[in-house]
């Protein structure tokens, strides 16, 4: 028997999708995203992205449209967990944004994102931006990120609601604003010549202390961890392990510098942090080019960069060593940082590599009360033919114990003798700046004391 039943038509094949908490809350996206394809999109939620966006199926799309909002800022590494999975997809990825903060905003366009256009959606705006992304010669991500600035801002022009009185100011931290008066800041490294020697303990602290160097005109401080596997500044502060790491370090050459302070995570309002990546990374991802920008960057815009490297040699410690005001190298008063001194210096010298900028810190020196102690140190120095730049006490075990707080010294262990002879150095480097730079008279030179009969300095 014949059917009666009328042959239904083909669904148009699915050629685009909107990703959202609820696309329900976008009713101008659904209009114009019918107005651009008609039948041929559909809808999912963050979650059931990512799974589609695995599937072979996903491949066929032409592009994505996120569509986020001020309450979506929480959910912002599951959003760039999103553009990422579409940009190994293949797909073309479109932002729709209202009320995101400009942190947020640059993060989601440095994760990927093709373009942007700015909700409630202009007349045209969405059909403008799915033209921009067919073209054959796309936009650049710098062009991406000035067109979403400017869209930002005459959204927020146009909006009756909100008075220019009481618009919300971008949450950039006070303590990155500007640059320093010669426009180059001073650059210290710190690297354990072996392990346990405390080298980010050191740098930590003495980013701290030189943040409270000065009490009417305290310096920017910028600490950099460049541990890629195992950096713990940000442990050591609790503080969060920006996802953008990775993609500010794999792609430097693009960054300016108002990008480079989007990154930095504050702390407590003295002191801007570059954390380590929140994923564990071969120490070749970057090299002396990206590294040298990196610093460049950081130079320009603080007083005093404090790079804390990682406990090893890589491709790129040479840059950081020939552009360091100085260079320390953290040692225990132990065979094995003896040797492992020694074999770092041997290795500068058969690679032609000037070691002016080259200092010591002796780290966890015996107290007063050890009467060998002052042998043992003078056998240390001559083995190596060197002078300790400053030696520093042994804190303890209150040390580990504040280090387990995510505090500095200085806020817990302020009477330790670690934290003077950390302040005493951070003073001196303080000091020696300001006299460099001709911010300061130079004073005459201070007596310094002996310790064990000798003269470090």
């Amino acid at each position: 028997m014949a059917s009666n039943l009328a042959t239904l038509p083909e669904p148009e094949p699915l050629r685009a999708v909107t990703v959202s908490r609820d696309v329900q809350e976008f009713d101008l996206l659904i209009e114009d995203m019918e107005a651009e394809l008609g039948e041929g999109w559909g809808d999912l939620t963050f979650v059931e992205a990512l799974t589609f966006l695995r599937q072979d199926e996903a491949r066929s799309l032409e592009f994505i449209v996120i569509a986020a909002d001020k309450a979506d800022e929480v959910r912002l590494p599951q959003l760039q967990d999103v553009i990422r999975t579409a940009k190994r997809a293949g797909l073309k990825v479109i932002l729709v944004a209202e009320g995101l903060d400009p942190m947020s905003m640059h993060e989601l366009l440095r994760a990927g994102a093709d373009d942007f256009a700015p909700y409630p959606l202009p007349e045209s705006a969405l059909s403008e931006a799915v033209t921009r992304i067919r073209a054959p010669g796309q936009s650049s991500d710098t062009d991406v990120m000035k067109r979403a600035g400017a869209d930002m801002v005459e959204a927020t022009a146009v909006t009756p609601q909100q008075p220019a009185a009481t618009a919300p100011a971008p949450s950039v931290p006070a303590v990155t604003t500007g640059g320093g008066s010669s426009g180059t800041g001073a650059l210290f490294a710190i690297q354990s010549a072996a392990g346990g020697d405390g080298a980010t303990t050191i740098a930590v602290n003495l980013a701290w202390e030189l943040a409270h160097a000065d009490k009417l005109n305290p310096p920017r401080v910028c600490l950099i961890d460049l541990g890629l596997q195992f950096g713990s500044v940000a442990t050591y502060l609790d503080l969060p392990r920006k996802t953008t790491i990775y993609d500010v370090l794999t792609d430097i050459a693009s960054m300016d510098q108002q990008a480079f302070l989007q990154v930095l995570t504050p702390y407590k309002d003295r002191l801007s942090v570059f954390t380590a990546p929140s994923e564990m990374l071969p120490l070749d991802v970057v090299g002396p080019d990206e590294v040298a920008a990196l610093v460049k960057l950081a130079r320009a815009a603080f007083d005093v960069v404090i790079v804390d490297m990682p406990g090893t040699v890589t491709s790129w410690t040479e840059t950081i060593l020939q552009t360091a005001d100085i260079y320390f190298l953290a040692c225990e008063l132990e065979v094995r940082s003896a040797q492992n001194a020694l074999r770092f210096q041997r290795l500068l010298q058969s690679e032609g590599i000037a070691i002016d900028h080259l200092a010591y810190l002796l780290n966890k020196a015996p107290g007063k009360l050890d009467m060998s102690g002052r042998a043992r140190i003078d056998k240390f120095a001559s083995s190596l033919d060197i002078k300790f730049h400053a030696v520093l006490a042994d804190g303890g075990k209150q040390v580990t114990e504040v280090n387990d707080q995510a505090a500095p010294l200085r806020e817990l262990a302020a009477r330790n003798a670690l934290t003077k002879d950390i302040a005493k150095l951070a003073q001196d480097l303080h000091n020696a700046r300001e006299q460099v730079e001709g911010m300061a008279p130079a004073k005459p030179a201070a007596k310094k004391k002996a310790i064990f009969g000798l003269q470090f300095g």
